[in-house]
């Protein structure tokens, strides 16, 4: 059985979605496609913090009942 965790030794590591659409997004606004604000820029990294506290808080939950 194999860990695939983000690495696999053929192909080195791999990139998740909330990575990708933020490269992407930081590449878009570095080049002046789009104009919008950092923030959202960003939003990518908000929404995986996000959703990250959320699966914590769940477990969390979860174990004390």
């Amino acid at each position: 059985m194999s860990n695939n965790r983000g690495f696999n030794k053929e192909s080195g590591p791999s990139i998740g979605f909330f990575s990708l659409l933020l490269l992407l997004f930081i590449g878009l606004k570095l080049s002046n496609v789009i104009a919008w604000s950092w923030f959202w820029v960003l939003s990518p990294l908000w929404a995986y913090i996000i959703l990250v506290m959320s699966a914590v808080a769940i477990i969390v939950w979860l174990s004390n009942k």
